[in-house]
């Protein structure tokens, strides 16, 4: 077997035989040699090894054959399965929140500022334009609002439990986000990452001046922090895994020998090669081969 079909159940719905078995029948039925399913946690996530199928192939037949069923699907190449680099996106996907968009509540502009948001992580306006449109409107707030702000932040699912176990296992973890360091510092040693990059709100007497500062890290730098963190640390693009959810995120996710759209814009699901719609942040532990037993919680 040079292939793997990982099945991963939504929170609220335990995954059973009848999935498996009907996930299974559709390889089957196009041609796949496919072993028994082997359970990487009872009710939560099981790998269906396979061969003479590419991935993609896989992934489709298995999609079209759950129809609706709160799973999630991701098949892969065996080779190079466990990671040694994870590079995460961190509003959306590591934390719940938006922070600028809870920024602009402060200025009685959320909607509004939420609304380019929504535009930018869908592809449909330029991010760097969309960051400076959006910082502009905060111009004046004293920065003691960053420290109000910080404590709505909650953390995804399985956060923690993602970097802790990548960590324990020799991977190397970094947070990367279009978002602002005054944040990204914060989740970084919240989460347990190695390190963090984004972007800078220029301060002057105690108030943001409504300006990011530049150069503003976007889709391009996104990438390039992969591609450059791979470099320095000897990994192969293969053994790197990459996680966002927004249009900012895909050149990223596309480049990773595992790109991940988690609970993604419509655009950005569309194009990954990898999804999760339904599962917590530890379906990336399982969509690597990871069991229930070696998840570290941290």
């Amino acid at each position: 077997m040079n292939a793997v079909l990982t099945l991963i159940a939504a929170p609220a719905s335990p995954l059973d035989d009848d999935v498996a078995h009907a996930a299974r029948a559709a390889l089957e039925g196009l041609g796949a040699e496919v072993a028994r399913p082997d359970w990487l946690a009872p009710a939560a996530a099981c790998d269906l090894a396979f061969s003479g199928l590419a991935p993609e192939q896989a992934d489709a037949a298995v999609r079209r054959a759950l129809g609706a069923t709160p799973v999630d699907v991701v098949a892969q190449g065996l080779e190079n399965r466990r990671k040694r680099l994870l590079v995460a996106d961190m509003e959306s996907t590591i934390i719940r929140q938006e922070m600028l968009d809870e920024l602009g509540d402060f200025v009685g502009m959320k909607e509004r500022i939420a609304a380019i948001t929504a535009r930018a992580m869908n592809g449909e306006v330029d991010f760097k334009g969309a960051l400076r449109e959006r910082v502009a409107l905060l111009k004046g707030l004293p920065v003691g609002v960053l420290d109000e702000v910080w404590r709505r932040a909650e953390l995804m699912p399985g956060a923690k439990a993602l970097v802790a176990t990548m960590r324990a296992n020799g991977a190397y973890c970094v947070l990367v986000s279009g978002g602002f360091r005054c944040f990204t510092g914060r989740v970084r040693s919240w989460v347990g990452f190695d390190e963090d990059q984004g972007n800078d709100l220029e301060v002057a007497d105690g108030a943001l001046t409504g300006r990011p500062t530049e150069p503003i890290l976007d889709r391009d730098s996104k990438l390039q922090a992969l591609v450059g963190y791979a470099a320095a640390r000897h990994v192969p693009m293969a053994g790197t895994l990459a996680v966002g959810d927004g249009a900012n995120d895909l050149p990223m996710l596309l480049a990773a020998g595992l790109g991940v759209a988690y609970h993604a814009k419509p655009s950005v699901a569309a194009e990954a090669r990898a999804r999760v719609d339904h599962g917590d942040l530890t379906a990336l532990l399982y969509a690597q081969g990871y069991r229930s037993a070696d998840i570290v919680e941290a």
